[in-house]
């Protein structure tokens, strides 16, 4: 077993390096909430940490992924959630891979679809996981996936505004 400094140096750096893209991910899961994302990630993380020891070596960016979903559908149940109130700037927050100003209309269509039907459409549709690799990180089987994916694009059809058949 590797000292416990080598292990919190290699788990700072993989931190630093996933970090952004798990808050994004998280970001969408939550509808644009970036402040219940921010904390999703930061249970992750937790969780991450803890296991560090048995998944350093195996895919650690896959156990994250599976945290941050069971955090924000776990987000999803808490029936009192306490209310802060919200200021004009956040101070000390990391800085986004990319502005979240560009999935805005994204993070509105998403919030019409339950938590695990909007984990399975951004696992797949947005991040770009095959349907294995979403399962994994959902903790459910291949058919959940699926199932929820169509669920999803059926709902999303629905909401999304229909190109005009306008023939000249």
């Amino acid at each position: 077993m590797k000292p416990t400094v080598e292990r919190d140096q290699e788990f700072t750096v993989f931190v630093r390096a996933h970090r952004a893209g798990l808050v994004r991910l998280a970001v969408l899961l939550l509808s644009g909430d970036q402040g219940r994302a921010g904390d999703a990630v930061q249970t992750a993380l937790t969780r991450l940490y803890l296991a560090w020891p048995r998944i350093r070596g195996r895919n650690p960016v896959a156990y994250a992924r599976r945290c941050v979903v069971n955090a924000t559908i776990d987000d999803h149940r808490i029936v009192f959630r306490r209310r802060e109130q919200v200021h004009a700037q956040v101070p000390d927050t990391a800085e986004p891979e990319q502005p979240y100003t560009d999935y805005a209309d994204l993070r509105a269509l998403l919030g019409c679809l339950p938590a695990r039907t909007r984990a399975a459409v951004v696992l797949r549709y947005v991040e770009g996981l095959d349907v294995e690799a979403a399962a994994q990180a959902m903790d459910c089987s291949k058919g959940t996936v699926r199932s929820q994916s169509s669920r999803g694009l059926v709902r999303l059809r629905k909401v999304l505004p229909q190109p005009s058949n306008t023939s000249h």
